[in-house]
């Protein structure tokens, strides 16, 4: 599971502040989900075993979590992080050693994914001499203390966690791995699957992520909910199963709402409706295809026009030039919607200059596509829009890691004379040009699958309407606009998949798709009260 995936929405019955607990000693000690590490009280120790078992020292969240972070930011390659941090989920044996140093005290925190070891080490010497250095190792597991750890640094540990630092670790997964952390079925368990599920420890499970890998990087991460499935296996199993069963394709539902979510924002800086605007998208995948469907859905529902007449608004750019009706015959299922009438156009840079799109959009996964004549080409287009002011050209840029990007933020930028905004998959740094400084926003799904799943679990939800995709992508994009931002900052993703939570239960509801009864008053209170909480319990 994606590791902040717990962190938003996990659903808890019971948060009370006296927690009950069998466990003791070092089993709970070794249990994630109830370790405190160094944090358990003097009193806690005495009724659950844990005299001797830790130093004598008592600590509290924060300064577990104030060390564990100065850790993490000893290291400055973000693979070496992550790959530092998985290292750490094992055991650690105690070692000994001498140090020419008079005095030291201080501690190591390391965790990933739900699993921390905290080393502590300290050694006092004589006032000439040198003595034995005693190491006090303990292994601890700890899930409360990752979430806070990743809930409070969220902007600063995602990059780490998720895109694009994941994307890295995809390619390199087979040098990285150290341990299990997940269910696998491959041809070897045919016959014996229900074998394999019985398998797995947990026994209330909310939500399965499911991929069989086969499109790992073309956007880039570990999977989210059902996901990176190639694409003539991604349309026809959500096409199978998405009337009978609660299926979710994240990289054709999820990222198709939060793209439309930084669309819908865009157009209060670059004005229009949507209907106004004409979109090319390079690369026609499960992603971009997806995209465009929702775009056009949206922009049916704003005219109230046949979608139909909404999908001649959106070209596509794959590998052979632009997408067009004269070759129908030859293409995949999924792209002959958007094969329009038009001549054959080889090359993007054509394409743009002779559709004249005002939205950009690259799901394409070939990084530096979007050259310095494509984004030129965009500029100059918007000049002939009368309805468009100021005059803003949107590109997007979505493939991961950033190696993948089209383009770069910079590039966007400087090639568009500060005109464009701009968004891509992987974060950039803000960017300096002509003594102006230009935020970028990322498009990020993580705005959006969180929240969304949350409203399924909340609600009881039978199965996915495109409706509700419309409703959680109107509570994305609120704030930033002055900084040229379609979305907002990370810092609140708390906030925001609480409300889209509401939003997709309550268009359940609406829909008839929604078996929890009664429906909850307060819907936006209800998601935050069903949140997973970091802070630590009590224990009696």
């Amino acid at each position: 599971m994606i590791p902040f995936l717990r962190a938003l929405f996990v659903v808890e019955n019971c948060q009370l502040s006296q927690h009950y607990t069998c466990m003791c000693g070092y089993s709970l000690l070794r249990d994630p989900q109830y370790n405190k590490g160094l944090a358990f009280t003097e009193k806690e120790r005495d009724a659950h075993y844990l005299r001797g078992l830790l130093p004598p020292t008592v600590s509290t969240q924060q300064l577990q979590e104030k060390k564990l972070m100065n850790s993490i930011r000893q290291y400055e390659v973000p693979l070496q992080k992550y790959v530092s941090m998985m290292d750490l989920q094992a055991r650690i044996s105690t070692h000994y050693g001498h140090i020419e140093h008079h005095e030291i005290s201080y501690s190591l925190v390391f965790l990933v994914h739900g699993a921390m070891i905290h080393v502590k080490l300290s050694t006092k010497y004589g006032s000439g001499g040198l003595s034995a250095l005693n190491y006090f190792l303990i292994e601890e597991r700890n899930e409360r203390l990752f979430y806070k750890l990743l809930i409070d640094n969220v902007e600063e540990l995602l990059p780490v966690v998720y895109t694009p630092t994941v994307g890295e670790a995809c390619q390199k997964y087979g040098s990285i791995f150290r341990r299990p952390q997940g269910l696998y079925i491959s041809l070897k368990e045919k016959g014996k699957i229900l074998e394999v599920l019985k398998n797995w420890p947990e026994r209330s499970i909310q939500v399965i992520v499911v991929t069989d890998g086969e499109r790992i990087l073309g956007l880039g991460d570990l999977g989210g909910q059902f996901e990176d499935f190639a694409n003539h296996n991604a349309f026809e199993l959500l096409a199978k199963y998405g009337t009978t069963h609660l299926v979710f394709n994240d990289y054709i539902q999820g990222t198709a709402s939060v793209v439309l979510a930084g669309v819908v924002a865009a157009l209060k800086l670059i004005g229009g409706s949507l209907a106004e605007h004409t979109f090319l998208f390079l690369g026609a995948g499960e992603a971009g295809t997806g995209i465009a469907e929702l775009i056009a859905l949206e922009m049916s529902k704003q005219a109230k026009t046949p979608i139909e007449e909404s999908r001649k608004k959106i070209w596509f750019v794959d590998s052979k030039g632009l997408i067009v009706s004269s070759g129908k015959n030859s293409l995949q299922r999924l792209k002959k919607l958007w094969a329009h009438e038009h001549e054959p156009v080889n090359s993007l840079l054509e394409a743009v200059k002779v559709i004249k799109p005002t939205v950009l959009i690259g799901s394409s996964g070939v990084g530096r596509t979007f050259t310095k004549e494509v984004i030129e080409a965009m500029a100059s287009n918007n000049d002939v829009k009368p309805y468009l002011t100021p005059v803003k050209p949107l590109i997007v840029a979505l493939s991961n890691p950033a190696s993948h990007s089209e383009c770069t933020a910079e590039e966007a930028y400087q090639w568009s004379e500060g005109r464009a905004i701009f968004a891509s998959g992987s974060p950039f740094d803000p960017i300096e040009y002509k003594g102006k400084v230009y935020a970028s926003g990322q498009a990020n799904n993580a705005y959006i699958f969180p929240g969304f799943g949350l409203g399924m679990v909340i609600s009881g939800a039978i199965r996915v309407h495109d409706d509700m995709l419309l409703a959680a992508s109107k509570q994305v994009s609120e704030e930033n606009y002055k900084k040229g931002l379609i979305y907002p900052p990370f810092s609140n993703i708390r906030k925001i998949s609480a409300n889209i939570a509401a939003n997709v239960a309550a268009k359940a509801y609406e829909l008839g798709l929604a078996t929890r009864r009664p429906r909850p008053q307060n819907l936006v209170k209800y998601a935050e009260s069903c949140m997973y909480t970091h802070v630590y319990r009590n224990y009696r």
